[in-house]
């Protein structure tokens, strides 16, 4: 091809990009394509999960910008672009019954009206490809919810003008493929719990695997699997930035780097919309575009 490739990864908080297709990001940086992170909130709503920093004054008290910072670390860590969609946290309900959803949230805004921020975006800048969650999700936050709800709005009506003028949200562009991102799958949990368990070492999946077992989910359709084994260490550098989400000491790092790269080396996703011919399954997200 002679046009620049374009990656956008829409993701609902900050941390999210940096959990999910992270090391893909950062495989695609190094092979010269535009990455560019949409994140719809601030993560204002977010609990701080790192023992360590909870009890820290300052870091409640100031957790939107704490947590912009780290994801601008984050960002460099990563190499790529990112860009505030600038929606309210919704944060996660719990309890029987579950309690109403704030004022003002992300979850609760209009689906079409929310949808043309990130048309916006995508018209400024014109990926081939887009990342996001599937319709639970990925897990049932209500801003990962909304996140596919937008997602899926923007990638079919970026490129129609009398649904999203052109005089408001600039000239339209169509993306050609659109993903979900499926890392959290039953094939490399299971692959990497057997390894674990051969090399005598404790797993941090057995939990994992009994909940699965136990709430008969589903399995996604895995279409994608994307070498990135050589940028591990990337996304984990990534993911501590955020490190009021993470614990360095905690269950994400329990698995020896050499385990998950000679076991497990890629990321993998589910291709929902494509309008371009490919071959099932891929190893490239951008397969079918760069032939054409």
């Amino acid at each position: 091809m002679t046009e620049q490739l374009r990656l956008m990864a829409v993701h609902a908080h900050p941390d999210d990009e940096s959990s999910k297709g992270a090391a893909t990001m950062a495989k695609y940086v190094d092979e010269g394509v535009d990455v560019l992170v949409a994140t719809c909130t601030g993560g204002e709503r977010g609990s701080i999960l790192n023992p360590k920093l909870q009890g820290d004054t300052y870091v409640e008290e100031h957790i939107h910008e704490v947590r912009k910072k780290e994801m601008d670390e984050a960002r460099q860590i990563l190499g790529v672009k990112q860009a505030w969609l600038g929606f309210v946290d919704s944060g996660l309900p719990e309890g029987d019954p579950l309690p109403p959803l704030p004022e003002g949230c992300f979850a609760l805004e209009d689906v079409d009206e929310a949808a043309g921020a990130l048309v916006r975006l995508i018209r400024e800048f014109r990926p081939q490809v887009i990342t996001t969650y599937d319709e639970n999700g990925g897990y049932p936050h209500p801003d990962h919810i909304m996140t596919h709800k937008i997602s899926m709005v923007a990638f079919e009506h970026a490129a129609d003008t009398e649904k999203y003028p052109e005089a408001e949200f600039g000239p339209a562009w169509q993306p050609l493929k659109l993903y979900y991102n499926q890392g959290f799958n039953r094939q490399r949990t299971q692959a990497m719990h057997n390894a674990m368990i051969e090399r005598g070492l404790e797993s941090p999946y057995t939990e994992w695997l009994k909940r699965w077992d136990e709430m008969k989910v589903k399995e996604r359709e895995i279409t994608t699997f994307v070498p990135c084994g050589d940028y591990f260490e990337i996304r984990d550098k990534a993911l501590i930035a955020h490190a009021t989400q993470i614990d360095p000491d905690g269950g994400w790092f329990r698995v020896p780097m050499d385990i998950q790269k000679e076991v497990w080396p890629t990321e993998e996703y589910e291709l929902a919309k494509s309008l371009v011919g490919t071959s099932l399954p891929e190893d490239d997200l951008f397969a079918g575009i760069r032939e054409n």
